[in-house]
């Protein structure tokens, strides 16, 4: 068994899109669009197979996301990255490039190597190696 794809709400389609295929070299499909719903979506594919879907659809309600608090539900996205330098230079590039920060790099007690930021829609990333 394996999980065959998550799935997220957005308001901001194009842009979420972008990120991912810009920092994680995610691979899109073409847009979905039912006229009837109002729903659109795109499904990203990334290098071992996982795949993203980003859904936007009228009347959908965005959530208050509190960068400092931990909430009940989706906690963040894992990324492996292959090493210590990768974390540190996609957490940079990241920052620089104007998304926030959140936490490391760092060695956790469980021996990962991260860092936490954001993505344009407040989802939480944990770069790990």
């Amino acid at each position: 068994m394996k999980i065959e794809h998550i799935a997220i709400w957005t308001e901001r389609l194009e842009e979420l899109k972008a990120f991912y295929e810009k920092y994680f070299n995610a691979v899109s499909n073409d847009k979905y669009h039912n006229l009837t719903k109002q729903f659109s979506s795109y499904f990203l594919s990334f290098e071992s197979g996982e795949r993203l879907e980003m859904m936007s659809m009228e009347g959908v309600t965005a959530c208050d996301k509190s960068h400092a608090m931990q909430v009940t539900g989706l906690a963040h996205f894992a990324f492996a990255l292959g090493s210590e330098q990768a974390v540190d230079q996609l957490t940079k590039t990241s920052v620089y490039n104007g998304y926030q920060w959140i936490d490391g790099s760092r060695q956790t007690g469980d021996g990962y190597y991260e860092s936490c930021v954001l993505d344009p829609d407040g989802n939480r990333l944990e770069l790990t190696v």
